[in-house]
């Protein structure tokens, strides 16, 4: 038979409630009161307050974790594990902090037993002194969140820490130039994976301008620009890329990455088949990153006018070599060699046949050379590309012009009138005619990152 026993209150023997109803809401104890379980109950629905119950005997060893409790944890002797509860509950609650104030040097891994972290399929790892978080689980898709001990910076590394080239700072990130070979020593990455994509602009060396020796009055080829390529991350902050944004990302590690910077490629300065064409320019490259140098500009080594062309070594390259009519056929002034997408620069433009042969001006990484005109008139370089990636627009990678009427590129990194390429741009030098022909431009290697 069932007992049923109806009753509002029910109070204690000296008069005070130790259970009430009042419309839909029960109140169990009075002011004062501790309410307890006994040994081995459980209890269910009552949802937790957001605090745990402290284990104040500190952990010397791997351990997994219990919901509802929280841990010392000591990492004097070596780095400790922690693994979090196997299938948990929306609520289930764990707290982990640092014991011994040894964290900076023995990290506590915390291990997320096949549940997410903060949405992510990784284990976290408190790695600052006295650093202490709370992790809450939420759901399956972002599963375990975490909650620390005053800020995200109190309880892990955050940001990169690298030395090499020249330093600068640009708001919240810091910029690394390297304006020759060097390293990019990192000896500190972030425990958040995203800080360690990091920006970066690599220019190739721009090729030497063409020397033209034959009697009409026109000029060697422009030398070719450099190879541009960019990659903003997406944590890279506010400023503006080139259009040929899109290189592979990068992400770092904490080790020391060479550094290479291309020189530029030396203009023609003889008057025989071998030396009146430009040198290509050198290659530059981060990581896995290469920007190649750009294709020498042809020109002429028969000052009596009979005929012998030189083949102008090297017309091809991250942007073409000015070339004239006629001269290396097979490919002359090609561009984006290697090819690369985005490509790292364009072709030269063309040559004219007759009466002028003129040249053609060298490539930029944004546009193609300059044709020539149908006289003795030199094609223009062709046009570079800018980014802000230092904090300031400047521009990069213009072609070299073909001297006489030939003119610069846009962006005025590339030499025209026998004007050398802008140093540490990748600009193409100017081809001229008899007279030794300008050289390319160095490159140059910029990485970027946030740092606070």
């Amino acid at each position: 038979m069932t007992s049923t026993i109806k009753v509002n209150n029910i109070q204690n023997q000296c008069g005070a409630n130790i259970a009430n109803k009042c419309g839909t809401t029960i109140t169990l104890g009075a002011s004062g009161d501790t309410i307890t379980l006994a040994c081995g109950a459980s209890q269910t629905g009552f949802g937790r307050s957001g605090s745990v119950n402290w284990d104040t005997t500190a952990k010397t060893a791997g351990f997994t974790a219990v919901s509802g409790n929280g841990y010392f944890v000591n990492t004097t002797s070596g780095a400790i594990t922690v693994t979090l509860p196997a299938t948990p509950s929306a609520g289930d609650i764990v707290s982990v902090k640092d014991y011994s104030g040894t964290f900076g040097t023995n990290a506590c891994t915390v291990a997320r037993n096949g549940s997410n972290i903060r949405g992510e399929a990784s284990d976290f790892e408190l790695n600052l002194t006295n650093a202490g978080a709370t992790f809450v689980y939420v759901d399956g898709t972002e599963g375990w969140q975490i909650f620390a001990d005053g800020s995200n910076a109190d309880i892990q590394t955050q940001y990169i820490v690298a030395t090499g080239g020249t330093i600068t700072c640009c708001g919240d990130y810091k910029i690394h130039t390297f304006t020759s070979p060097g390293t990019f020593c990192v000896s500190q990455v972030s425990e958040i994976g995203a800080n360690n994509s990091v920006s970066y602009t690599v220019v190739g060396g721009g090729a030497g301008g063409g020397r033209d020796n034959y009697p009409v009055p026109r000029g060697g080829g422009g030398g070719g620009a450099g190879g541009f390529r960019e990659y903003k991350s997406p944590t890279g902050g506010c400023y503006t890329a080139s259009p040929l944004d899109g290189a592979p990302s990068i992400t770092i590690s904490a080790v020391g990455y060479p550094i290479t910077v291309g020189a530029g490629g030396a203009g023609g300065s003889g008057t025989t088949v071998c030396t009146a064409g430009g040198a290509k320019g050198s290659s530059s490259t981060f990581s896995t990153t290469t920007s190649a140098g750009g294709g020498g500009g042809s020109g002429h080594g028969d000052p009596a006018g009979g005929g012998n062309h030189s083949p102008a070594p090297s017309t091809q390259g991250a942007s073409g070599g000015g070339y004239q009519f006629g001269q290396d056929a097979s490919g002359a002034g090609l561009g984006n060699q290697p090819p690369t997408s985005p490509p790292q620069g364009q072709n030269a433009g063309a040559a004219a046949g007759a009466p002028g042969y003129a040249y053609g001006g060298g490539g930029g990484a944004g546009g193609t050379g300059g044709n020539a005109g149908p006289t003795t008139t030199g094609g223009t370089g062709g046009v570079g590309v800018s980014t802000s990636i230092t904090g300031s627009s400047l521009s990069y990678s213009g072609g070299g012009g073909s001297n006489p009427g030939g003119g610069a590129s846009p962006c005025g990194t590339g030499g025209s009138a026998g004007n050398a390429g802008t140093t540490n741009r990748g600009g193409g030098g100017g081809g001229t005619r008899s007279t030794p022909a300008a050289n390319g431009g160095s490159g140059v290697v910029i990485i970027r990152y946030k740092y606070q």
